[in-house]
Formats: C-alpha cells, structure tokens, sequence
C-alpha cells in the first residue's frame, strides 16, 4: 500500500471527532501520506458541515455499515460513542479495514475481554487505540529522563487528570473513573512497564455533577494502584477544576522527583523538570514545551494534547502504509480496563468510610 496514500475515513465528527478530522485534514496536505477519503456520522448535515470547514470534498455516509460497504477507505478512525466501539471496529474490519478506535475499547470489562479474544484470534494486528499520551513531547521526554535513572529508582508516580467544567448534556460516560482515568491508567503502565498487583479507589459527588444532564457515578475520584516492587500510583481525575483544564504528572524516585506540567492557567506552556535531593541549587532537568496554537475554539483538552493526536495519527497512517502491528492496541486498553475495574471493585463512595468520632 505504501505506494499510494492511505484513504483514511473518519467515522463520528462530534466534540473529540472533529479535532481528529481536522488533524487528518492536514496531515494528508502536508504530508501526501493519506487523502481524507470519507465521513461517516448519523447526523449527515452536520457531517456536511465539518467536511465545508474544512475544505474537503469527500463522500458523506449515514452510517458505518454504508462506509465499510463503499469501499472508498483502506482505514478509519472509530470517534463513535463508546457503546457502538466494538460494532463499528468489528464492521469495518470485517471490510478489510484497519481501524484507530477512540477509547474506551467497548466501555465495559467483560466486552474488552470478549472483542479482545475474537481480535487475537482473528485480526491481532487490525486495532491501534488512540492513548495520545504516548505520543506527548513532554511525557515522552519525562520517560527517557526516568529510563535514564536521573531521579534514581521510582517509587511512586501521581497522575492527575482535571476538567473545568461536567461532562457535556447528553454525554454518555461509563463513570468517571472508566471515562477519564483510562488515559492516566495507561500512561503509568506505559511509564512503568508493570502491571499493579492491587488497586482501589475512592469517589465523590462534589460539585458538577450538578451542572449537567450527564449521569455519572462520581464528579471526583482517586485511584491508587499498587506494585509488587512495593512502589505505587496515585490517580486523580475530577471534574470539579473550575480554574482550568489541569494535566500534572510527579514522578518520585530515590534521588528527586520529575514533574511535567504545572497549573496556572497557561495551558499551552508545558514544562517538565526534574529535581534533585534537598540541597541541590540547580535542577537536574528544565525544559518548557509550547503546545500548538489552533486560533479557534476548541474542547480545552485540545491546547495539551492536540499535538499528540496529531503525532498518533500520523504513527497510524506510517504503520497502516508498512503493514507493520501498532505499538499500542486492543490489549492495551483491556490492561488499563482490567486496573479501572479492580478499583471499582474496592471502591469507597461518599460517605461510606469510617465514621470519625468527636471527643
């Protein structure tokens, strides 16, 4: 195929779909390495929309069954709800279609086990799923520094994943912890190589979950994860961060700490630093990440990572055109599901901890 560029169609052009549809907008002008081949969505108006701001003539489809069945695409990315995941991925495959699927894998556990076994049996290499931490400039580089033993051996890593504002109404959410973790859940496997022995979590009902028509379990919530090396993560994720979007990651070792990002409400300034034992003057590592500019208005996690969706996509494309497997798959999203869910499964809700008693 890498004889040609790779037709690449997206399916779901909603809040996370049209920020994916920009990017493979412009990846095929300023690259030639794909052509925008196709748009799939229910609401085909809409779709028509996306496709004129763009400036892409391309075929407009009511569903995916009627683009899997066109055969106007060799691959597509799958930004439709979570519930609808393994339907669209499984239709499209069954094509001939490699498939960039948002996450979650289907949203619950047992169906990432089900669609994980019938993918290793019949299409191992078919799925890459879409985890743009892995492709951030400054978690790329916070991992090379932590591989490289510059705070010495890690004993604990916190990752924290923070909205502005609820979940948009309407906006279907296997619970907070499923919806948004996942993301942090990865990045500490990704970061780490290891999977935890344990984990637990705790959640809240705070403040936004008030402000939406959205139903979720919690607004607010902790994971903690541990290792059989005896290190450990802490995970928070919240909707309740009303200041601003706010993305932080504290890396803890034996010899000083790495820390990428830093809220002030600059949301486009990343830095990443690294710092010794009490004591040293200097750090051990200073390096400030300017993140894409899009000059339009777009979901605030866009000023973060839209770089990273970018440079997923375009890792995508690279392997789809080299036949090659993707680095991150279906299994990945199962491991990050598997953590998720054993949390759940020790999870204390409002209120439901040891009563503390007065004197």
């Amino acid at each position: 195929m890498a004889d040609r560029p790779l037709r690449l169609a997206i399916a779901g052009v909603g809040r996370m779909g049209a920020v994916h549809a920009l990017h493979i907008a412009e990846l095929a002008r300023e690259t030639g390495k794909c052509q925008f081949a196709a748009i799939a969505d229910i609401d085909v108006e809409k779709a028509r929309r996306v496709a004129a701001k763009l400036g892409v003539d391309v075929p407009v489809f009511h569903s995916v069954d009627a683009l899997a069945s066109s055969g106007v695409a060799d691959a597509t990315f799958v930004v439709t709800p979570t519930s609808l995941h393994r339907e669209h991925a499984a239709r499209l495959i069954a094509a001939g279609q490699r498939v960039l699927a948002e996450k979650p894998l289907t949203g619950t556990l047992e169906g990432d086990r089900e669609f994980s076994r019938a993918l290793d049996r019949d299409h191992p290499h078919s799925v890459m799923l879409a985890f743009q931490r892995r492709y951030d400039a400054p978690l790329r580089y916070a991992r090379q520094l932590m591989a490289d033993g510059i705070v010495g051996r890690v004993f604990k890593i916190y990752s924290a994943l923070e909205d502005s504002n609820p979940a948009p109404d309407g906006y279907q959410s296997d619970g907070i912890l499923p919806d948004m973790s996942v993301h942090n859940v990865d990045e500490i496997l990704w970061l780490t190589g290891k999977m935890p022995r344990t984990a637990a979590a705790i959640g809240s009902r705070i403040h936004s979950h008030a402000l939406t028509t959205c139903r979720e379990d919690f607004d607010d919530a902790m994971l903690l994860l541990w290792f059989e090396d005896e290190s450990q993560a802490q995970i928070q994720v919240s909707r309740n961060h009303v200041s601003g979007y706010r993305v932080e990651t504290i890396i803890f070792g034996t010899e000083g700490q790495i820390h990428v990002g830093r809220f002030d409400q600059r949301p486009r300034d990343i830095t990443v630093e690294a710092y010794g034992r009490r004591g040293r003057s200097e750090p051990l590592a200073h390096r400030v990440f300017t993140m894409r500019d899009y000059g339009s208005e777009l979901p605030e996690f866009v000023d973060r990572f839209g770089p990273a969706y970018k440079a997923e996509l375009e890792e995508f494309v690279d392997r789809c055109l080299s036949g090659q497997p993707f680095s991150s798959t279906h299994r990945d999203g199962l491991r990050a599901q598997e953590v998720i869910s054993a949390g759940m499964a020790a999870v204390i809700g409002e209120g439901q901890g040891s009563r503390v008693s007065s004197q």
